[in-house]
């Protein structure tokens, strides 16, 4: 008897840390979402709600993208290069959830608003045709396999931003909850060229604000490979019982330094002999 009360006694004790973690990952969506709803930043999230790990950055992520309640289309990936990674302090790439109502077309106008990071990426991104099956979270689909999945490569520039006002010191784990800096991004149109046989890895391209050259870049910037991008993001999502679903867009990381950019640019990014996607800024 003695035995099975001490059990017991366990057994709630570990389910009041479950349900702490819970509400903690409740809390956390909750003070993020006041931030996104109002297009303001935030402080750091308080250490007894802040996400212990990657798996409950996630978590919040979930939870924080059901409130908002607007429809995703994709996944962003940030943090691909050494450089990117030291700037916000985190180990290794992070994964965030896209939003419909933030995409925009080549040659839209984007209204940068209260965004505080103004920079623009220029990037590649991959348009899933079919569903990735979520296979074994411990192996990486090989990249053959994964393609047979894709449907379009597109030019994308992406205008991130942090809901935190000190992001370069959140972590990995909150700046997963908040998306991985998501924010903007525009879509130009599917890359007519025969990209499937291209070195996208070796793959120059150039960033232009009102026709001056700022920036040059690689594809390799990306995770040394766009397609080694879209690799690790399918094992990410795996890992955390997610996956790719067909229709989905996902940005596979910048190829240049990021650019600063203010209102009233025209901004360009070119990719050579696979085209040039663009949009202009306002307040």
């Amino acid at each position: 008897m003695h035995q099975e009360q001490v059990m017991t006694a366990r057994e709630r004790h570990g389910h009041t840390a479950v349900s702490g973690r819970e509400h903690a990952v409740e809390s956390a969506a909750a003070q993020l979402h006041q931030a996104w709803r109002a297009d303001q930043h935030c402080g750091l999230l308080g250490e007894d709600i802040r996400p212990m790990d990657r798996g409950e950055g996630y978590a919040v992520q979930a939870k924080l993208a059901a409130l908002i309640g607007e429809p995703t289309m994709g996944w962003k990936i940030a943090a691909t290069s050494a450089g990117g990674q030291r700037h916000i302090q985190v180990p290794g790439p992070l994964a965030g959830r896209l939003f419909a109502a933030r995409a925009l077309s080549d040659g839209a106008t984007v209204a940068l608003g209260a965004n505080a990071m103004r920079v623009a990426e220029a990037e590649f991104a991959f348009v899933m045709g079919r569903d990735l099956p979520l296979g074994n979270a411990d192996e990486e689909p090989p990249i053959d396999q994964l393609f047979d999945h894709v449907s379009a490569l597109h030019l994308a520039i992406e205008i991130p931003d942090s809901r935190f006002t000190r992001f370069t010191e959140a972590g990995e784990a909150q700046l997963i909850a908040d998306f991985a800096c998501a924010r903007q991004f525009v879509l130009g149109a599917p890359v007519t060229e025969d990209w499937r046989s291209i070195d996208l890895a070796n793959h120059p391209l150039c960033f232009r604000i009102d026709g001056e050259e700022v920036a040059q870049g690689w594809g390799h910037f990306a995770l040394g490979d766009p397609r080694k991008a879209l690799q690790w993001i399918a094992r990410e999502l795996r890992t955390f019982g997610l996956g790719l679903r067909a229709g989905e867009v996902v940005l596979t990381g910048t190829c240049v330094v990021p650019v600063a950019i203010a209102p009233g640019q025209a901004l360009c990014a070119d990719f050579g002999h696979l085209g040039t996607v663009g949009a202009r800024t306002s307040a």
